[in-house]
């Protein structure tokens, strides 16, 4: 049965690239190159693996800046049909980005399912699912370690501390799922080429009336390293264990 599905990929700075400043602990994100987070190239799998076995349409949808063009172009190379980038976002509030996607979701009419990462790694909040979900009325299928669809549900695994766990949910849905549902494919040099042509549907926020979270501390924590090396390993070994036994006191 064909599906009508979104995904959401979010843009981030390279942070494998960014460093600190060794005197104040601040990081230095000054000509770091954006990129898609690892966690929304797994969704868009996630999502194009679910249109080529059922057949249907992926929309892509980046709630960024007017540099977000490069990472689209690269979603359309992976399978993504259509995108959407929603600029004007400064700061970094999960209500405010759950409004806005929300908003845009709605406007896409009937949706089967909205796919999307469990957390983002500039933030780590982990909040912007069930969000989404509360903003949709949409039931959610959080931390996939697989997705499938089954008549009309959706279906995912997930894995607990104990056992694997398997829920469904009926369409439409959303699922937040992990690094481990997939290795993001690397599309050919045809789609690549393909995707630069594609046209790229842009739009401005809406300001809401939200008050953004306010950044108590940025910086990185101060490491006071004795450096010393042992030429003895035996040695280096009783000293090293010393330390690690002193610590678990």
């Amino acid at each position: 049965m064909p599906m009508n599905i979104v995904v959401l990929i979010k843009q981030i700075i390279d942070i494998d690239q960014m460093k600190t400043d060794p005197k104040s602990g601040e990081p230095l994100t000054q000509n770091i190159p954006m990129r898609i987070e690892n966690l929304s190239k797994n969704s868009i799998e996630a999502a194009v693996q679910l249109k080529e076995k059922n057949g249907g349409k992926v929309t892509g949808i980046i709630f960024g800046t007017d540099k977000s063009n490069a990472a689209m172009k690269e979603a359309f190379a992976m399978g993504v049909d259509e995108g959407f980038i929603i600029t004007g976002y400064s700061g970094n509030n999960p209500t405010y980005t759950a409004s806005v996607l929300g908003r845009k979701i709605r406007e896409l009419g009937s949706v089967d399912c909205v796919i999307m990462g469990n957390q983002s790694a500039d933030s780590y909040t982990g909040l912007l699912p069930g969000l989404l979900s509360a903003a949709l009325s949409m039931p959610l299928l959080g931390n996939a370690v697989s997705v499938s669809l089954e008549g009309e549900k959706i279906k995912i695994k997930r894995v607990l501390d104990e056992k694997d766990e398997i829920v469904s949910a009926q369409k439409p849905c959303i699922v937040s799922v992990t690094q481990e549902i997939n290795q993001p494919r690397l599309p050919p040099v045809l789609q690549i080429m393909a995707a630069g042509r594609k046209p790229i549907n842009t739009g401005q926020a809406e300001k809401g009336d939200f008050e953004m979270p306010k950044v108590l501390s940025n910086l990185a924590p101060k490491s006071d390293r004795k450096r010393e090396i042992y030429e003895d390993m035996d040695k280096g070994i009783a000293e090293i264990s010393k330390i690690i036994r002193g610590e678990m006191k």
